[in-house]
């Protein structure tokens, strides 16, 4: 029997991981807006931890053939995640992580924070910054390219340039994290979830608003100006292909430098380790080419993970709760796909009203973590069960470790 409910819109099917799961009315108009475009392929796949976003639904799974929605993919191009494995267990912890996460917050800017020119050039982070010099050198040519053809790009947002070079390897905030986490036999895991920052935002911005004004100009009637699209074979078509493909790239590399400030900053109060195992660097807001049910399409996943077959991927829960390590199932259903994460039943504003200092000191006991009020919208209390999310998906994934975070830096 399927794992999956179905609802029928007036173009396309559209095939739900949500059993056993809450789900918002207003996402499926979402998906029947979605699933009603021309040019969907095959149907729409819905992963467990579903919910409300721009446009199109998070935690959702669209093939399109001829076309693509910059809205479906947003404006944090190419978030995901990465989780390495040390050769540490809990008792080589110390009993107190306090220092390790200020520690880490040091190392990582997090928030709207930068890494500042006067700390890189400073003799104890040479190395640092050398890492960092030599990420931005092999970005900043695909920026160059892009801006040349699209000069608002520059303006799009305060400090563009200086964007590119001092946010990468920095957190950023909302539900982006870094998490020190053990696992089933007690190994130490580090894991850590961020994007393409203040540059990828811009490209998604801008975009957004071209294919918005292409669908003006040519007379296009939507349910939702946000799946407004850019049509392959058009200029504009490639140029976003371009910039989000780049974006995509800089959230990889973005995560790739976090993780190497964060191991810094863990070899300066743990024991000798070294990594013993890694999950994909995996992306669950991005495009990308596969073939599925016979033909070539874009596969935009929003919110979503990849997961084909023996493929490894990450599902984070909640700061408090369970995370996992999975491996894909490749299931054909789901264009071999599967959630990023819980996924949210409260939004930010509902859960800072309902959600009080106290449930979340209750709700991450044992976790070195923030519990102060700006912390409340990303509370245990704001996300689905994982554990519910997990069972949804049981035909799309394996799980190969499920860790357990004792420390979370939260931008």
């Amino acid at each position: 029997m399927s794992n999956y409910d179905t609802i029928q819109s007036s173009n396309a099917l559209i095939k739900m991981w949500t059993q056993g799961v809450p789900v918002e009315s207003m996402a499926i108009d979402q998906l029947r807006n979605v699933a009603s475009l021309p040019f969907i392929h095959e149907h729409v796949a819905v992963m467990p931890d579903m919910h409300f976003g721009m446009g199109a639904t998070v935690g959702s799974v669209i093939a399109t053939d001829g076309a693509i929605i910059p809205a479906a993919v947003g404006v944090d191009i190419g978030c995901g995640m990465n989780a390495v494995r040390l050769s540490l267990k809990a008792e080589d912890l110390p009993d107190g992580l306090f220092n390790v996460r200020n520690s880490i917050e040091r190392m990582v800017p997090v928030g709207f924070e930068f890494h500042s020119r006067a700390k890189l050039g400073h003799k104890d982070h040479r190395g640092t910054t050398k890492m960092l010099n030599n990420q931005n050198a092999a970005l900043r040519p695909g920026w160059e390219s892009l801006v040349a053809k699209h000069p608002k790009l520059q303006h799009m947002a305060k400090d563009i340039d200086k964007k590119i070079y001092e946010q990468i390897g920095t957190l950023g905030g909302g539900n982006h994290f870094i998490e020190l986490c053990l696992d089933e036999n007690s190994d130490v895991w580090v894991m850590l979830h961020s994007g393409s920052r203040g540059t990828g935002n811009a490209i998604g911005r801008y975009f957004i608003e071209i294919a918005k004004e292409e669908m003006l100009a040519q007379g296009v009637k939507l349910p939702d100006k946000d799946l407004s699209y850019l049509k392959e074979g058009s200029p504009t078509y490639d140029d976003y292909c371009e910039g989000v493909f780049w974006a995509q790239d800089y959230a990889r590399r973005n995560r790739i430098a976090m993780m190497d400030l964060v191991l810094i900053a863990l070899r300066r109060h743990l024991p000798t380790f070294t990594l013993t195992k890694e999950a994909i660097n995996c992306h669950h807001n991005y495009i990308s080419k596969e073939t599925h049910f016979g033909k070539e399409v874009n596969i935009t996943r929003k919110g979503a993970v990849s997961a084909h077959r023996d493929e490894l991927g990450i599902i984070p829960g909640s700061m408090g709760a369970k995370s996992f390590i999975v491996k894909g199932l490749g299931n054909a259903d789901s264009f071999c796909s599967c959630s990023h994460g819980a996924g949210r039943v409260m939004s930010r504003s509902k859960a800072k009203k309902l959600i009080t200092v106290e449930d979340h000191v209750a709700a991450t006991k044992g976790v070195e973590c923030r519990k102060d009020k700006d912390m409340l919208d990303e509370s245990p209390a704001a996300y689905k069960d994982i554990e519910a999310v997990m069972a949804a998906q049981r035909d799309l994934v394996e799980i190969q470790h499920t860790l357990k975070q004792v420390l979370c830096v939260k931008g």
